[in-house]
């Protein structure tokens, strides 16, 4: 059967691709051989050994190569690498940090944050439904997944039923670099639609220490106090940070 022209082993970009260059775009046609090899390589490393064979700066080439098919993109990688650190800061950068990066542009940005919330919904998929006990690991992956690499603070709720079983993850509000505004009430109204026995709170801190400060305290104390009148157990607050979390049960807060 004859091939069909519509199609190529290239996979086609979802939007232009970027118009901000590093390097003068290739033109249409055939790849040079330095550039097609060095794909066809990084491509065959990664099938045959996995993302631990590969070094962040060419896991990250191979996500880029779909954005920008025409140009040599271990350069933009590079920088990427340079300005956030490593792998998982340069998929969960905004796309205002992202597009601070000469070579950026829609395209790239896309195809990272697809990775972003794919990572995401797999680490979710691990620990919603389950019980929380037995995906304890599993669930502190999810919240660092989530949470670890943002630029301002997050605060999410874990709802739990009589099981332990987590049967809802949602955002409750979101704040600045070092604040972020909760309300006891809305807190415990919401596990009251949801039918909830328990929560666990999950925030995280921008700056990367997981350490509580006493405006953290004071608020668990405050949605502690207000669950328990309605009979929903508060199990734990964890504050999650660049490399660790800190878990308020564990440490004697609750």
């Amino acid at each position: 059967m004859a091939q069909n022209p519509q199609f190529s082993e290239a996979p086609l970009p979802l939007f232009e691709s970027d118009e901000v260059e590093i390097v003068p775009a290739i033109p249409k046609g055939k790849l040079p051989s330095y550039i097609a090899d060095h794909r066809k390589r990084l491509r065959e490393r990664f099938l045959s050994g996995g993302p631990d064979a590969m070094p962040d700066y060419e896991l990250l080439e191979l996500v880029l190569f779909r954005a920008i098919p025409r140009r040599d993109v271990k350069p933009l990688a590079r920088e990427l690498l340079d300005k956030f650190n490593d792998f998982n800061g340069v998929i969960t950068a905004s796309p205002e940090r992202l597009s601070e990066v000469s070579g950026v542009g829609e395209a790239v940005i896309c195809e990272l944050k697809v990775i972003e919330a794919t990572a995401q919904r797999l680490a979710r998929s691990r620990v919603l439904r389950r019980p929380v006990v037995s995906s304890w690991d599993a669930l502190v992956d999810y919240c660092h997944t989530t949470m670890a690499h943002r630029d301002t603070e997050q605060f999410r709720i874990l709802f739990l039923d009589r099981k332990n079983v987590l049967i809802a993850d949602e955002e409750q509000a979101r704040g600045t670099v070092d604040h972020v505004p909760v309300y006891p009430r809305e807190v415990v109204k919401r596990a009251l639609e949801l039918n909830a026995s328990a929560l666990i709170l999950v925030h995280n801190h921008p700056s990367g220490d997981p350490t509580p400060s006493p405006e953290d305290i004071s608020m668990t104390d405050q949605i502690n106090t207000a669950a328990a009148a309605l009979g929903i157990t508060l199990h734990d607050h964890l504050i999650v940070g660049k490399s660790r979390e800190i878990s308020f049960r564990a440490e004697g807060h609750l």
